[in-house]
């Protein structure tokens, strides 16, 4: 299928899918559900409605901290001076939204207690109202800490019988001493008409038996507090609810149908009360009913738009620029690194273009100069195997010497401890370089192709027996123990037994190295016939600190060495002994040049736990045993 079809076809099936969606969503969902309508103004009414009351909140806060601040306010409240209190606040009482003052001192007596009245007139009660044993007072009266936060709560003074939302707050002295608490409250008549002009729906406040206390709905209409009244248990669900909103019933008023939403009035942590807002029913549809036929206008315009631009603008702007983006892509990854896309548009494809180009002529560049470094590379490699095959026999000679004057001295100090124990050393030195020289000449051998194999009818129990032998010292010492399993059983193969007898006393030596005293090793072999040709395959594991899984094939590069070099201790079979680094890349060279393969195993790399590691060299069988079997 063109790329044309599979832009464009799915491009207009999903406008044309999209636009049917948005008309449906629009008139159906939007304009033609009442409910869903009057739910989403009723939660935005109540929104603006918890908003005020923090804003009251907030104002209350600021009025009393306002009052106690000015001076001797406090002075006079902790000392119960009534008279000094009402001369120092009853000038200030009534400037701000405060319509009740009320003071109580640190024994919990009410000193002082203002009402402002409905012709603005400040009012002195003079008789307690019992205010102090109020929770948003008492807490203040036991803990008398003045860093407590203000409290809240809707409330009926005794006096008026006004409702009043109230806040009170802990007053100190400039010392920072507990001084007494002061309630300042707003009317929750005057505050409720202020709050249906904002939320532009009538509101509605409950006390704790659930029944309306006052409400803007249907002014003068003794039933709309009854009508709006709910249950004390459903006062307490709500009050209690994690739901933003809870939608009540419908119900009609003076003629005319309404809907409600109830939700706690939060303020701070505290849920104060409950609250409602109320919007008649036919709120919205007027508007839905105008805007119905625009929107479908709207959509039937806008999807013939889409369809045009698709059709037209995406086939020349983008189609054709990716074709040729295409075509020289497939250039390049032929070969051809002189292919250019040839694209200068300004737009996203133009710079995609660009970029695309001067990455081809990036990697144009590095292709060359990878050329030529590989060819100097090559050319280094070449020197450094040459130089390593050329001091290898220039230090056999040298080395031949020192061993047979070694083994001269050692035969002639026998009967002086002292001089014996340095001749010993001297040829356990050389042994150990050559060695190190042996290794030398092998890894240049396998590097420039000159490994000559003879090969022969071979068991393999007999070469790791032949290792092990070698190796029973080193054991010993380091406490190690040394297991075969199942290679009596195997076929025989045809190899060099000077060559795989190499692999397997590398293998070994590492396994003895990097396992700690009182380790195990254990060399396994099994017979594979579900490869062509069969092979064995011969296991080589430990119980040592294992191989980081990350440097699984750099351990088989010439001189790489696991852990810290300069950490390694002394010694070819000692505990993190030291060494050239060459045993595991002879081992691969050989195996290779077996045709076999040869590959590590290991969870990770711990001194610590000793996850051990497991070397597998894989071996064809002779083609007559592959039919034998």
């Amino acid at each position: 299928m063109s790329i044309r079809i599979k832009v464009i076809l799915p491009y207009l099936l999903l406008t044309l899918v999209v636009s049917l969606i948005g008309v449906y969503v629009v008139t159906q969902l939007v304009t033609g559900t009442l409910r869903e309508r009057l739910t989403n103004q009723l939660l935005e009414a109540g929104r603006i409605v918890s908003d005020n009351f923090v804003r009251l909140e907030v104002q209350h806060v600021a009025d009393a901290r306002r009052i106690t601040f000015t001076e001797g306010v406090a002075e006079a409240l902790a000392n119960e001076d009534r008279e000094t209190l009402y001369n120092i606040v009853s000038p200030i009482f009534g400037t701000g939204e405060i319509g009740n003052l009320i003071f109580i001192s640190p024994s919990g007596n009410e000193i002082l207690h203002l009402i402002l009245d409905d012709a603005n007139e400040v009012r002195r009660v003079e008789v307690s109202t019992s205010v102090a044993e109020s929770v948003i007072v008492s807490r203040y009266l036991t803990t008398r800490n003045v860093d407590e936060p203000p409290s809240r709560g809707l409330g009926g003074n005794l006096v008026n019988n006004e409702t009043y939302y109230y806040t009170s707050l802990p007053v100190s002295s400039l010392e920072g001493e507990f001084r007494g608490v002061i309630i300042v409250g707003t009317p929750v008549r005057r505050f409720l008409p202020y709050l249906k002009s904002v939320a532009l729906a009538d509101v509605a406040l409950y006390g704790s038996d659930g029944r309306a206390i006052v409400t803007t709905l249907g002014t003068g209409n003794p039933e709309a507090l009854d009508i709006v009244s709910i249950s004390e248990a459903e006062y307490q669900s709500i009050l209690r609810t994690e739901e933003d909103f809870v939608t009540g019933e419908n119900f009609e008023l003076d003629k005319r149908a309404y809907t409600i939403g109830r939700a706690p009035l939060q303020v701070g942590n505290n849920r104060v009360g409950v609250f409602a807002v109320i919007l008649p029913m036919d709120f919205v549809i007027q508007s839905g009913q105008e805007s119905r036929t625009t929107y479908v206008a709207l959509f039937t315009a806008l999807m013939i738009g889409v369809i045009v631009i698709g059709v037209y603008v995406v086939t020349r702007w983008v189609i054709t620029p990716l074709f040729s983006l295409v075509r020289t892509s497939q250039a390049i990854a032929a070969g051809d690194l002189n292919r250019r896309t040839g694209i200068h548009n300004k737009d996203e494809i133009g710079k995609l273009a660009g970029t695309f180009d001067e990455m081809t002529s990036r990697l144009q560049d590095r292709t060359l100069e990878l050329e030529r470094t590989n060819a100097i590379l090559q050319k280094i490699d070449r020197t450094k195997t040459n130089f390593i095959q050329i001091s290898a026999h220039e230090l056999r000679t040298p080395l031949t010497l020192i061993m047979g004057y070694s083994q001269m001295l050692e035969q002639d100090t026998q009967k002086d401890p002292d001089l014996l124990k340095l001749a010993q050393g001297i040829l356990e030195g050389s042994e150990r370089m050559s060695d190190v020289v042996d290794s030398m000449l092998d890894v240049s051998r396998i590097d420039s192709d000159a490994l000559v194999l003879r090969r022969t009818s071979l068991q393999l129990e007999l070469v790791v027996d032949k290792v092990k032998k070698n190796f029973k010292k080193d054991l010993k010492e380091r406490n190690i123990k040394f297991e075969t399993r199942g290679l009596e059983t195997l076929p025989v193969v045809s190899a060099d037994p000077d060559m795989l007898q190499k692999v397997f006393h590398h293998l070994v030596m590492n396994a003895i190295k990097y396992t700690p005293d009182g380790g195990e090793i254990l060399v396994a072999g099994r017979y594979s016939n579900g490869d062509n040709p069969p092979r064995v395959e011969i296991e080589v594991s430990d119980t040592g600190i294992g191989i980081d899984p990350s440097m699984k094939d750099m351990i088989f590069e010439k001189f790489h060495q696991t852990g810290e070099v300069l950490l390694h201790s002394s010694g070819k079979t000692k505990f993190k002994g030291g060494g050239p680094g060459l045993g595991l890349a002879i081992a691969r060279g050989i195996v290779q040049a077996h045709g076999g393969q040869i590959w590590v195993e290991s969870p990770g790399y711990s001194e610590e736990t000793f996850p051990g590691s497991k070397f597998i060299v894989s071996l064809p069988l002779p083609n007559d045993e592959g039919r034998a079997a």
